[in-house]
């Protein structure tokens, strides 16, 4: 039998990979998966735990580098698929030997954290780092342009460079609601008919950058008396920024409702989608507002660009600039013509990063190397 072992550092990755996973099975295949932690993963016949870890710094990733190596020379792998920076790196560097003799690996950069105002530091660390392993990748995939054209006009020597849009969203979890259903959902989870609801679905790290959201809240509640902000998600800035919020007296504006595995249905009770994030690849929170029929507020990077456009899908703001993101959010509030016309263009512009087209691109690039 045929196999193929997926690859993520992080341990929650495994929600993006399942689709492609379930191809693979159907299609006779094998399945493996190698990540952090362990995970109840149906659509997997075998899980490794390989101590990865996020920092490029640390020892960890050595360990994690011969855990690896010793499973693919074990399990002789036809096909290898790796995601995310360190768990893209350690793989790469644990398969060389094993592509010699015909295994082929596949890398799908998240977003390069090499990119148009990056810090020095990255290109000197991360751009070097990529630029050595893509003669070590048979299928370098992008998902966003700028990374595409990068790796293309830098003469990265994957031997094919591919652009595809996102990891995709399934159109029938995440759609738009009635307004009585709506109402009903507001009243389950203990929101008024009234409130104008924010939400930001994202992991608290520094790139997501929730305190600037927390820090212009106090401008646009002065507007919007009824305001309420969701933050779903958790990580290492979470109590920080609990904190913050008490600080600023937002309680009664914030709610930090952790992981989620409902938040198809917070979409669905909110009425816009916010973003602070300062890096991105394609952003799966945006695209997920948009299949929920949500107008979408974001700064003006890499990878929102590329899903958002200004009137209409939403509104894009200039990087840190909280007067200006203040001033969309207001906007989006106060002309309902406009949201209910923003409403009707996302949920045209989302079919193209639609679960169902992400598997048909994936495929047309494994049968490559099947």
């Amino acid at each position: 039998m045929k196999k193929v072992l997926f690859v993520s550092h992080l341990a929650n990755f495994s929600k993006f990979n399942i689709p492609f996973m379930k191809w693979f099975q159907e299609q006779g295949w094998e399945v493996h998966y190698a990540s952090l932690d362990e995970e109840p993963i149906r659509e997997c016949d075998r899980h490794f735990k390989v101590c990865f870890n996020r920092s490029p710094y640390s020892i960890d990733n050595i360990k994690a580098y011969h855990q690896l190596k010793y499973i693919i020379n074990t399990e002789h792998y036809d096909i290898i698929h790796c995601h995310t920076p360190m768990g893209g790196v350690v793989t790469r560097l644990s398969a060389k030997c094993t592509r010699k003799n015909g295994t082929k690996v596949i890398y799908t950069a998240h977003g390069f954290h090499f990119y148009k105002g990056a810090p020095k530091l990255n290109w000197i660390l991360y751009y070097t780092m990529e630029k050595y392993l893509a003669k070590f990748t048979d299928c370098l995939i992008t998902i966003n342009n700028e990374d595409y054209q990068t790796a293309i006009s830098r003469k990265f020597k994957a031997e094919y460079i591919e652009k595809i849009n996102g990891v995709g969203v399934d159109l029938k979890r995440f759609q738009p609601v009635s307004t009585e259903e709506k109402m009903a959902l507001r009243s389950e989870y203990g929101f008024s008919a009234d409130d104008y609801i924010l939400i930001y679905v994202a992991e608290f790290i520094k790139r997501k950058d929730h305190k600037f959201i927390i820090n212009a809240l106090p401008n646009i509640a002065k507007q919007i008396p009824n305001l309420k902000l969701i933050f779903a998600g958790c990580g290492e800035t979470l109590n920080e920024c609990v904190d913050f919020s008490k600080k600023m007296n937002l309680e009664n504006k914030i709610n930090f409702v952790g992981y989620r595995k409902d938040v198809n249905k917070l979409y669905q009770l909110a009425d816009c989608l916010i973003t602070s994030s300062k890096q991105e690849g394609l952003p799966i929170n945006i695209i997920e507002g948009m299949a929920s029929g949500l107008p979408i507020i974001c700064a003006n990077i890499r990878g929102q660009s590329d899903i958002v456009k200004n009137q209409r899908n939403g509104f894009l703001y200039s990087l840190n600039n909280a007067e200006e993101f203040v001033n969309r959010v207001l906007k989006i509030h106060n002309d309902v013509q406009l949201s209910a016309q923003i409403k009707s263009n996302n949920l045209e512009d989302v079919k193209k990063c639609s679960l169902d087209k992400a598997v048909a691109a994936m495929a047309k690039i494994y049968c490559r190397f099947m």
